[in-house]
Protein backbone atom coordinates (compact mmCIF):
# COMPACT_ATOMS: atom_id res chain seq x y z
CA UNK A 1 0.00 0.00 0.00
CA UNK A 2 1.34 3.63 -1.22
CA UNK A 3 1.20 6.49 1.51
CA UNK A 4 -1.46 8.29 1.23
CA UNK A 5 -3.64 5.04 0.47
CA UNK A 6 -6.71 4.56 2.00
CA UNK A 7 -7.70 0.46 2.03
CA UNK A 8 -11.51 -0.25 2.11
CA UNK A 9 -12.54 -2.22 5.62
CA UNK A 10 -12.64 -5.93 5.83
CA UNK A 11 -15.57 -7.97 6.12
CA UNK A 12 -15.90 -8.57 9.78
CA UNK A 13 -17.90 -11.64 9.13
CA UNK A 14 -18.37 -13.77 6.55
CA UNK A 15 -21.71 -15.02 6.59
CA UNK A 16 -25.22 -14.18 4.99
CA UNK A 17 -24.84 -10.54 5.61
CA UNK A 18 -22.15 -9.76 3.14
CA UNK A 19 -22.59 -7.68 0.28
CA UNK A 20 -20.83 -6.02 -2.83
CA UNK A 21 -20.80 -3.25 -4.35
CA UNK A 22 -22.68 -3.07 -8.23
CA UNK A 23 -20.28 -0.84 -9.28
CA UNK A 24 -16.70 -1.69 -7.56
CA UNK A 25 -17.70 -5.18 -6.42
CA UNK A 26 -15.81 -4.06 -3.31
CA UNK A 27 -17.48 -6.49 -0.25
CA UNK A 28 -18.50 -5.54 3.31
CA UNK A 29 -21.23 -6.26 5.52
CA UNK A 30 -24.20 -4.56 5.78
CA UNK A 31 -23.49 -2.62 8.87
CA UNK A 32 -19.83 -1.70 7.31
CA UNK A 33 -21.91 -0.30 3.92
CA UNK A 34 -24.25 2.01 6.04
CA UNK A 35 -21.54 3.63 8.68
CA UNK A 36 -19.14 4.13 5.64
CA UNK A 37 -20.25 3.62 3.01
CA UNK A 38 -18.17 2.29 -0.08
CA UNK A 39 -14.26 3.30 -0.23
CA UNK A 40 -14.28 3.36 -3.81
CA UNK A 41 -18.00 5.07 -4.77
CA UNK A 42 -17.94 7.67 -2.45
CA UNK A 43 -20.34 9.66 -4.52
CA UNK A 44 -23.42 6.44 -3.56
CA UNK A 45 -23.22 8.42 0.18
CA UNK A 46 -24.40 4.87 1.39
CA UNK A 47 -23.56 6.85 4.95
CA UNK A 48 -26.01 9.56 4.38
CA UNK A 49 -28.95 7.49 2.98
CA UNK A 50 -28.68 3.85 4.07
CA UNK A 51 -31.57 2.82 2.18
CA UNK A 52 -29.39 3.30 -0.72
CA UNK A 53 -27.49 0.25 0.25
CA UNK A 54 -29.90 -2.27 -1.14
CA UNK A 55 -30.20 0.40 -4.37
CA UNK A 56 -26.05 -0.35 -4.78
CA UNK A 57 -25.39 -3.39 -3.20
CA UNK A 58 -26.25 -6.87 -3.56
CA UNK A 59 -25.53 -10.05 -1.29
CA UNK A 60 -25.83 -12.30 -4.31
CA UNK A 61 -22.22 -12.97 -6.10
CA UNK A 62 -19.45 -15.52 -6.84
CA UNK A 63 -16.45 -15.68 -5.19
CA UNK A 64 -14.06 -13.44 -2.99
CA UNK A 65 -10.62 -12.07 -3.97
CA UNK A 66 -8.70 -10.05 -1.30
CA UNK A 67 -6.19 -7.36 -2.49
CA UNK A 68 -3.17 -6.18 -0.53
CA UNK A 69 -1.39 -3.94 -3.66
CA UNK A 70 -4.10 -4.08 -6.45
CA UNK A 71 -1.80 -1.55 -8.57
CA UNK A 72 0.75 -4.76 -8.98
CA UNK A 73 -1.45 -7.77 -8.99
CA UNK A 74 -2.16 -9.03 -12.34
CA UNK A 75 -5.22 -10.73 -10.79
CA UNK A 76 -6.62 -7.15 -10.02
CA UNK A 77 -5.65 -6.02 -13.32
CA UNK A 78 -7.97 -9.15 -14.82
CA UNK A 79 -10.95 -8.25 -12.83
CA UNK A 80 -10.31 -4.93 -13.53
CA UNK A 81 -9.81 -3.73 -10.06
CA UNK A 82 -6.78 -2.57 -10.06
CA UNK A 83 -7.17 1.37 -9.34
CA UNK A 84 -9.87 0.65 -6.47
CA UNK A 85 -8.21 0.55 -2.83
CA UNK A 86 -6.91 -2.33 -1.36
CA UNK A 87 -10.13 -4.97 0.20
CA UNK A 88 -12.03 -7.63 -0.30
CA UNK A 89 -13.85 -8.35 -3.87
CA UNK A 90 -16.56 -10.64 -5.17
CA UNK A 91 -15.10 -11.95 -8.47
CA UNK A 92 -18.23 -11.81 -9.76
CA UNK A 93 -22.07 -9.87 -9.98
CA UNK A 94 -25.13 -10.74 -11.81
CA UNK A 95 -27.29 -7.89 -10.77
CA UNK A 96 -27.05 -3.98 -12.29
CA UNK A 97 -27.46 -0.82 -11.15
CA UNK A 98 -30.78 0.47 -11.44
CA UNK A 99 -30.98 3.05 -14.29
CA UNK A 100 -30.73 5.91 -11.58
CA UNK A 101 -27.72 4.44 -10.26
CA UNK A 102 -26.11 4.50 -13.60
CA UNK A 103 -27.01 8.54 -14.48
CA UNK A 104 -25.22 9.45 -10.71
CA UNK A 105 -22.02 7.62 -12.59
CA UNK A 106 -22.12 8.85 -15.92
CA UNK A 107 -22.94 12.33 -14.16
CA UNK A 108 -20.03 11.98 -12.17
CA UNK A 109 -17.81 10.40 -14.91
CA UNK A 110 -16.74 7.34 -13.11
CA UNK A 111 -16.81 4.39 -15.27
CA UNK A 112 -19.33 1.45 -14.89
CA UNK A 113 -19.03 -1.63 -16.76
CA UNK A 114 -22.31 -4.36 -16.22
CA UNK A 115 -21.65 -7.67 -15.44
CA UNK A 116 -21.73 -9.59 -18.52
CA UNK A 117 -24.78 -12.03 -19.78
CA UNK A 118 -24.02 -15.39 -20.10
Amino acid sequence: MRMGEVAAQIPTSFGHELRACLRCRLVKTYDQFRDSGCENCPFFKIEEDPERIVDVTTPNFNGTISMMDPRRSWAARWLRIGKFAPGCYALAVSETLSEDMQSLCQEERVQYIPPKRI
